[in-house]
């Protein structure tokens, strides 16, 4: 038994989310009937990451089985058959008992926030028309990272056996025309970086205060926190391994 793995890239607003949901379209729907299709067997693909609707990805991996050794362009095959919202970057092989989810040592999301109107940043990014301080902004990032213990932005019902995730980077940027909030840990919860977001435009709003914004966390309920910012703002943007777990898959013509 050999186990792929699939360096992923998708644009969330042509998805219900990544997750598989019967039959609604969804990254893995996409990837499992391309699998599937290829090699004329039902192909389960596992993700390393869950994204929402909306949410988008510039990164995110999934792994497969198969029994019999792949002897063709399997990255030229998949994104041919892929609809045009979801691409396959490389693919790789690793050891029969690697995990694309449990095996990763951090991950990187990123938010994107506009104030002007600019059709090409629709589904994009969030367009938030409305005075922010920036200065409080720099300050609740630098506050997170001294926590580690998550659960007041965590969405209900989202089956964590734990809250609690290391935080390695926390801050916003100004990139252009945008705020950028990036966040990189070994683990997110679901609904954590958009209740992050959405909880730290609030003190940048003057709707709450820093003390507020402790509290929020050190409360462990998620009523206290803001998820009502849109997925769409929202990037998957790196995923760590070991840097020896994964062995490019190569094809010789």
């Amino acid at each position: 038994m050999q186990r792929y793995i699939l360096e992923v890239m998708y644009d969330g607003a042509k998805f219900h989310g990544s997750q598989v949901q019967g039959m609604q379209v969804t990254v893995q729907l996409a990837l499992n009937t391309a699998l599937s299709t290829i090699f004329r067997i039902p192909i389960s693909t596992y993700g390393a990451s869950r994204t929402d609707e909306g949410v988008h990805a510039l990164c995110n991996y999934y792994h497969f089985d198969l029994d019999a050794p792949v002897n063709f362009d399997l990255l030229y095959r998949i994104n041919a058959i892929l609809p045009q919202g979801v691409a396959v970057k490389k693919t790789f092989t690793a050891a029969e008992d690697f995990n694309v989810r449990f095996d990763a040592i951090s991950r990187q999301y990123r938010y994107r926030i506009y104030s002007h109107k600019d059709p090409f940043l629709h589904e994009r990014a969030l367009f938030f028309p409305l005075p922010i301080n920036e200065e409080v902004l720099h300050e609740t990032a630098a506050i997170i990272k001294e926590y580690t213990h998550f659960e007041s932005f965590c969405k209900r019902n989202a089956q964590s056996h734990t809250h609690t995730c290391t935080i390695m980077e926390s801050y916003w940027q100004r990139e252009g025309n945008e705020l950028q909030y990036i966040v990189r840990a070994n683990r997110f919860l679901r609904g954590m970086v958009r209740g992050l977001v959405g909880t730290q435009l609030q003190v940048a709003r003057g709707k709450m205060s820093v003390d507020g914004f402790r509290q929020v966390i050190e409360a462990n309920d998620c009523t206290k926190a803001f998820f009502d910012v849109s997925g769409n703002g929202l990037y998957l943007e790196k995923i760590a391994f070991r840097d020896d777990a994964l062995t490019p898959l190569l094809f010789k013509k």
